[in-house]
């Protein structure tokens, strides 16, 4: 079934909506997963966006995003410019993956107090992403639902706090998928909701046993 975005597409500034308008959204999703502005960014691209990014403005759109902008922001083509003037430094590379997206980023990058993050998304058409890989653990979210990021310790009873936090809050859980590198240790819990989690609901997660960090994506209207 077509919805309005295969034949419409996203309101943006072009050319194209997998190398631009996707592009400035895995830039955005990456500085909002960091919580922090970026001050330092290493991209990695992959596929079609290594061969023909440049001419498409892949590599602007992604800057762009990094730099909070949208889609739709006029700023995109003089995002290289706008990065220098708020000192973000940035660098571009070419990486070969196996079996990912032809549109295909990972995004590296460092906050002024020391946070760090590695992304690996694609953009998947229409403006469309997919988040396939964060801080070296496989995961599968796309941005389309308000989304939340907990990093906690890996522990018997930890999701089932987590889903009471939320469920007090009266918030419905669309997906949700919990993702680990290794028994017991460090779990990421990735939860796309409903609705929108409101602040009190973020500070009483952030407060649980065994949480160490949350993250939210509040997806564009």
């Amino acid at each position: 079934m077509l919805d309005i975005f295969d034949i419409l597409g996203p309101v943006m500034v072009g050319p194209s909506s997998s190398h631009t308008a996707g592009a400035v959204r895995i830039g955005r999703m990456a500085r909002t997963l960091l919580g922090a502005e970026p001050v330092r960014a290493e991209i990695g691209l992959h596929g079609s966006f290594a061969e023909t990014g440049q001419g498409h403005g892949t590599d602007r759109a992604l800057v762009a995003g990094l730099l909070g902008m949208k889609p739709d922001d006029l700023g995109i083509p003089d995002s290289f410019a706008i990065a220098d003037n708020q000192g973000l430094d940035f660098h571009f590379h070419t990486v070969s993956l196996r079996e990912a997206h032809p549109n295909t980023a990972v995004v590296e990058v460092w906050s002024a107090d020391g946070k760090h993050l590695t992304l690996q998304a694609a953009s998947t058409g229409g403006g469309r992403i997919r988040v396939d890989r964060l801080d070296g653990v496989e995961v599968n979210f796309t941005g389309i639902f308000n989304t939340l990021v907990i990093r906690h310790q890996d522990v018997a009873g930890e999701l089932s706090r987590i889903l009471n936090e939320l469920s007090v809050s009266g918030i419905n859980i669309a997906n949700m998928r919990l993702c680990r590198d290794r028994r017991g240790g460090d779990g990421l819990t990735v939860v796309e909701t409903d609705q929108r989690v409101p602040a009190d609901a973020l500070e009483r997660l952030r407060a649980a046993y065994g949480v160490l960090t949350v993250t939210y994506y509040e997806k564009e209207d």
